[in-house]
């Protein structure tokens, strides 16, 4: 089973590209490494204060494949430098 998540996040405290690249860096990392996961930055790679994430995990059961996704967007909403604002979530 393969779920897939997209998350718009906002930075209210990024000043700068460098900045919210940093911040994006740690996140992606920290979710490769706890999770095994697909990460990338899809989307607002001009912008210092929004991020959209693609998120991507394969289970043999959709049930694990969710819980997976749940954790993942657990542990983004514990990074207190961004909120995350749109979350869309699908089973392919």
């Amino acid at each position: 089973m393969i779920m897939y998540a997209e998350v718009e996040c906002i930075m209210y405290e990024g000043h700068s590209l460098k900045h919210k690249r940093s911040i994006i860096k740690r996140i992606i990392t920290k979710l490769k490494n706890d999770f095994n996961v697909a990460v990338t930055e899809l989307d607002y790679h001009d912008l210092w204060q929004r991020t959209k994430l693609g998120i991507v995990t394969i289970s043999t059961s959709l049930t694990h494949a969710e819980q997976i996704i749940q954790e993942v967007l657990r542990v983004i909403d514990t990074f207190p430098e961004i909120e995350r604002t749109v979350t869309n979530v699908e089973r392919i």
